[in-house]
């Protein structure tokens, strides 16, 4: 028996809330500078219903060869990685206007 979605009643091969969740998304990414001098770039904006952020999280650790967490509905990254999030993020359905770089 197929999964059927319960927000849109597709099954889950065919679901499209998570690409029409993307586009409604107002995503910051910026760094701020920790305990010891360490930097940590912040992603936040992205809700937590809608996209699975462990995965999306895991996503951009591994992109970025970094270590990082999901902490209080926004991702943590060690290091600075602000373009290559955005690059990322843009690769994965963001729109590109909904992603603001501080």
């Amino acid at each position: 028996m197929k999964k059927i979605c319960e927000k849109c009643g597709l099954p889950k091969e065919l679901c499209v809330c998570e690409e029409i969740a993307r586009e409604t998304q107002r995503i910051k990414i910026y760094t701020v500078k920790r305990r010891f001098g360490k930097i940590m770039t912040i992603v936040e904006g992205i809700d937590s219903q809608e996209i699975d952020l462990k995965k999306l999280t895991k996503d951009l650790k591994s992109k970025c060869a970094c270590g990082g967490t999901t902490k209080d509905g926004r991702i943590e990254l060690q290091g600075d990685h602000k373009e290559k999030v955005k690059k990322v993020l843009i690769k994965k359905g963001f729109p590109e206007d909904a992603i603001e770089v501080r």
